[in-house]
């Protein structure tokens, strides 16, 4: 395993996709190199992929939405003859920590989430066409897109093998998007995912697996006609010129990582890592293209990459980093104008797209897998999109009052018309509205404060903290409380976690987390998968698994 995976690269990095960009289309091509594995010990054959495949992907979606914006569909194809992907490397599951496991199966179902958000917020389509066989994971891709055609050559199917070659269950999303995207009827579900060959040609479109199935004399054909029904089918502008998403500026030191905009420390022997956010040094830009000029240097923009790229290295690089501390310097009011500036512009495509990069960021923290807290203390900055992080914590701590001898300001929150619908969570609900569940007057409460620094008795009072120290007690009831946090099952923290975050209905991406953790942290580790004699192991080797055939 490397000494640390990296979720940071550029396209002249990559080494299992080609992108190719013409006019409004862009065309997306998976051609996994065998030998660019992440670990050894395996090769990507079939194009099948791990997580370095999945990085790359991100980064192209994410690319495609800042750096070409006249792109209005994508149209994803394998590289590869007979094969569009054969879906996750299973030598790669099979040698894979646990935690590594979730890790990637999260990471891949986030990605997933962007394309599809991609197309219903800033209308770049994804088309799938696919020629050979689609399998697990490679299925899943395709599920994400708006539209799949399948090649009625014989030979191309579509499949969600894993429960009888593997003694898994599809870990991206597969289940889920099959009935709840896709519609399929549930005893034609359960037959699908029953069958190691698969289904091909009408009877994929019959069961809705696929939207198409054409011969490969008509395949190109049919490709074109349905570019240009997605084409016509979205309002993204066409003549727009993007911004370069430069590289992050970010230096790793013993124990910390330094960013523009925000610093990581992290304590090993406590199980902890403080997240410090620095805002903005000046006001908003005046126009629209002010912004677009700053482009990645744009305070929001740069610290929404600085920040998804700290947690995403939380996540995969510091397993036994439990606890994750929020905490913010700066001037609120700064802080506050960017979000009027994004609100007032929020139909310029930059501004637009900067928010929608937000709302993954966040959801990125929800789904994080840590307890996580926010500390609101003197001279923070904790204001509209950054109270949102705050909303988003298990626990929120606030000083009551000022520090002597400290000219910082007294600790003070602050609601912006951002903290009402521009960032909802993976159950489509804004966080306050998430939070106050049972009270909905209490979410027009708190409406009614928008712009007014609200100190800790006002916190308090309208239920935006958990609680509220004055300077006797602060540091020994913070200091308790995380001691008892580190003290608590990892696994017992991260299941009742996962269960306390998501409160009201239940959607498509609910369930797809929900139950990724539950299948990924009980049926990927259980023998008839991960023992010596499970599936996991024994796949490819001509020897069939041995399974324990007691329901539990």
């Amino acid at each position: 395993m490397p000494a640390r995976i990296d979720f940071q690269t550029e396209p002249s990095r990559y080494r299992h996709w080609k992108l190719k960009v013409s006019g409004s289309r862009a065309d997306l091509i998976l051609d996994v190199d065998e030998n660019g594995g992440l670990f050894e010990g395996y090769q990507l054959k079939l194009n099948s992929y791990d997580l370095g495949v999945d990085i790359e992907l991100a980064d192209i979606v994410q690319r495609l939405r800042f750096e070409h914006p006249q792109i209005r569909v994508v149209v994803l194809q394998s590289g590869k003859d007979r094969v569009f992907c054969a879906g996750a490397n299973i030598r790669m599951l099979a040698g894979a920590t646990h935690a590594h496991k979730v890790n990637f199966c999260k990471f891949t179902n986030e990605t997933r989430n962007t394309i599809e958000d991609a197309s219903e917020t800033s209308g770049q389509k994804y088309l799938c066409a696919i020629k050979g066989t689609a399998a697990g994971g490679g299925y899943e891709m395709a599920l994400a897109c708006d539209h799949i055609i399948l090649a009625d050559d014989g030979n191309s199917t579509v499949a969600l093998p894993e429960l009888p070659l593997l003694a898994v269950l599809p870990g991206t999303g597969g289940l889920t998007r099959v009935t709840d995207k896709r519609k399929v009827r549930r005893d034609l579900a359960d037959a699908f995912c029953t069958m190691e060959e698969g289904v091909r040609g009408s009877r994929a479109v019959k069961w809705r697996l696929v939207d198409q199935s054409v011969p490969n004399s008509k395949f190109e054909a049919a490709i074109t006609r349905a570019v240009q029904r997605l084409t016509n089918a979205t309002a993204r502008p066409a003549e727009t010129t993007g911004i370069a998403l430069t590289p992050l500026e970010r230096t790793f030191e013993h124990g910390a990582i330094r960013y523009s905009s925000l610093d990581v420390d992290i304590d090993r022997s406590a199980r902890r890592a403080t997240l410090t956010i620095r805002g903005p040094v000046t006001a908003p830009p005046a126009t629209t293209g002010d912004m677009q000029a700053q482009g990645a240097s744009f305070w929001p923009l740069r610290l929404a990459r600085e920040l998804d790229d700290a947690i995403l290295h939380l996540r995969a690089n510091e397993p036994e980093i439990g606890t994750l501390v929020f905490k913010s310097i700066g001037e609120s009011g700064r802080v506050a104008g960017h979000d009027a500036f994004l609100d007032a512009n929020a139909s310029h495509w930059l501004a637009g797209e900067i928010q929608h990069y937000w709302k993954r960021v966040l959801k990125r923290i929800d789904l994080t897998s840590r307890s996580l807290v926010a500390m609101i203390e003197p001279g923070s900055c904790f204001a509209g999109t950054l109270a949102e992080i705050a909303f988003a914590c298990d626990r929120s701590f606030m000083f009551d009052g000022a520090l002597k001898g400290d000219n910082r300001a007294p600790a003070a929150l602050t609601l912006t018309a951002s903290n009402f619908g521009s960032y909802p969570m993976s159950n489509g609900l804004s966080r306050l509205a998430t939070r106050f569940i049972g009270e909905p007057e209490s979410v027009e409460t708190a409406r009614a404060v928008v712009g007014t620094p609200l100190d800790a008795s006002d916190c308090e009072r309208l239920g935006l903290v958990t609680s509220a120290f004055d300077e006797i007690d602060w540091d020994d009831e913070v200091r308790i409380f995380l001691e008892e946090r580190a003290s608590f099952s990892s696994d017992g923290l991260t299941g009742m976690e996962a269960n306390l975050r998501f409160a009201g209905p239940e959607t498509m991406e609910t369930k797809i987390f929900g139950r990724l953790t539950a299948w990924q942290n009980w049926i990927f580790q259980r023998p008839n998968a991960a023992g010596a004699e499970g599936a996991l192991k024994r796949y490819g080797t001509g020897v069939k698994a041995t399974f324990d055939p007691k329901r539990v």
